[in-house]
């Protein structure tokens, strides 16, 4: 019993003070020694430019952390709207001890919404480094460094990662060019970002689903069998047996789908259209049906900050509606769909399930 508590003793004391073994077997006590110093903004003013996004606008480097012993350290560039960090939003994380890091104008001002600050106005952002060993031992903070910044117009703050069905059983074959419009998105599932679900046409063949348009980095394919999934770039495709109309159901955590027969939806609209104070309540923007699945409309449009509604017919009579921005399942005669930020949008309906997608482009 004491050699048991002994030796949770010594495990807690490995953890507290970060003892690495040297190759002689001695035991060294990893302390930290100094405290990382933001060494250089490379610019104490910016003005971002929205023409030129993809410009680098800020280079950040510091003053290496001390620790007694050579190991490799960890560093996060933390920024803020006040000066005290009550919020701190976390920019970049770097590992290999590497000491600065550049970023673009649109990664500044995408950052600058997030802590809060307005567009064209300038305002502070404040920078602070923080050092640490493994997971989160050894921390060192270091002092504040600030940059007057002037923002322009954010893109909308969405914080969700979509999936786009391709394949020869999907309307976009199995081309992954990011101008692809017949890529479309499986519906996201609020409050769980593992689970998400697409309900609609697939005509005999296979199919896999991509994260990003015009790229095969990260796949979801077929797996070892049947429900399972693989996300590596050999990964087979989900087989279509026959054309219909399937729920497709999946979940990244467990890797793994279901994918059910449905009978055929038996009521069609000659067109779909949105209409709100998001553009104007007395106008209706028209939608493309999909040539591949007649339930399927689609258009990508610059939306105004307020509320829409989808309807069928350019009337009242047939209208869906929800209470939640970006996603979801509207229902006949429901609530009018928020929308916070002007922006263009890709907006994707679906009136055989009333799912919708509405997703900010950038």
């Amino acid at each position: 019993m004491k050699k048991h508590i002994f030796n949770k003793i010594i495990i807690s004391s490995i953890l507290a003070f970060g003892l690495v073994s040297c190759d002689n077997g001695d035991k060294v006590i990893e302390e930290a020694v100094s405290t990382p110093i933001v060494a250089d903004l490379s610019t104490q003013t910016l003005v971002l430019d929205s023409n030129f996004p993809t410009n680098p606008a800020l280079t950040i480097s510091w003053e290496s952390a001390g620790y007694s012993a050579p190991t490799e350290i960890k560093y996060d560039v933390e920024i803020s709207a006040t000066q005290t960090f009550e919020t701190p939003y976390v920019l970049t994380s770097l590992a290999q001890s590497i000491r600065y890091v550049t970023f673009t104008a649109k990664e500044l001002n995408e950052s600058a919404k997030k802590i809060g600050l307005v567009p064209y106005d300038a305002q502070n952002m404040y920078f602070r480094v923080k050092s640490y060993l493994g997971d989160k031992l050894l921390l060192q903070t270091s002092n504040v460094s600030k940059l007057t910044i002037t923002p322009y117009q954010a893109s909308p703050t969405y914080d969700y990662i979509d999936l786009y069905l391709i394949g020869d059983a999907t309307a976009a074959g199995w081309d992954n060019s990011a101008s692809n419009d017949n890529l479309y998105p499986l519906l996201k599932t609020a409050g769980d970002k593992t689970k998400y679900s697409y309900t609609g046409f697939f005509k005999t063949g296979g199919f896999k689903m991509i994260q990003v348009k015009g790229s095969w980095d990260l796949q979801y394919g077929l797996g070892s069998a049947s429900g399972n999934l693989d996300t590596s770039g050999g990964s087979g495709n989900i087989s279509i047996a026959a054309d219909g109309y399937y729920k497709l159901e999946i979940n990244t955590a467990t890797l793994s789908y279901t994918l059910t027969k449905l009978s055929d939806p038996t009521t069609t609209y000659n067109n779909v259209s949105i209409i709100g104070n998001g553009n104007d309540w007395n106008t209706d923007i028209q939608f493309a049906k999909s040539s591949f699945d007649p339930h399927v409309w689609i258009k990508t449009l610059n939306i105004s900050s307020g509320e829409i509604k989808f309807r069928a017919n350019n009337a009242w009579d047939v209208s869906w509606g929800s209470d939640t921005e970006f996603f979801g399942t509207a229902t006949i005669g429901g609530a009018n769909i928020p929308i916070t930020d002007e922006w263009n949008y890709s907006v994707y309906f679906n009136d055989f399930t009333g799912a919708y997608s509405i997703i900010p482009v950038k």
